[in-house]
């Protein structure tokens, strides 16, 4: 039992946050590219973001494998990205320091799914059934290679002060 819940209802917990997390940062993301806050949207993706990290901890681990590191190198980020938006108001340096928190964050909690996804989905675990066989390698490579790129246009285009074209 997790927080009075079974192994099992505490798993569909953890993955629900996570896929409210991906889809909401997917939306803070494409509002970022157009130079627009999403405040709404910003503070569900960090509170089911940060959620998500946090229950990872909770899972009965033996060792400190690396989901847990993910785990906590997303909950840095996600406090860097706090501290920007809230506390720092993305004021000078803070702005694409804040951007490139909130990208690489979303990006862990993406490529966590990508993982799962080859472990769990039966049409994709014959293809990768130990996650170092080149379609697993694939799939990951494009999905950093897009966040790279969505990291780059991100910080390039989100300037809240100023008004869009």
């Amino acid at each position: 039992m997790i927080l009075g819940m079974s192994l099992s209802a505490f798993t569909t917990f953890h993955v629900v946050l996570s896929l409210i997390g991906i889809a909401s940062g997917l939306i803070v993301l494409a509002a970022m590219m157009e130079n627009k806050k999403a405040p709404a949207w910003t503070a569900l993706f960090l509170v089911t973001t940060i959620a998500t990290s946090a229950t990872g901890f909770l899972f009965p681990f033996k060792t400190f494998d690396p989901a847990l590191t993910v785990g906590s190198i997303s909950l840095v980020l996600l406090a860097i990205a706090v501290l920007s938006l809230y506390a720092l108001r993305l004021a000078g340096l803070w702005r694409p320091v804040y951007v490139v928190a909130v990208v690489m964050a979303l990006y862990l909690n993406v490529f966590v799914a990508v993982v799962q996804s080859f472990q769990k989905l039966s049409f994709l675990k014959p293809l990768a059934p130990t996650q170092s066989e080149p379609p697993f390698a694939i799939a990951q490579g494009v999905v950093l290679i897009i966040f790279i790129g969505l990291g780059i246009l991100a910080v390039r285009r989100f300037h809240p002060s100023v008004k869009p074209a």
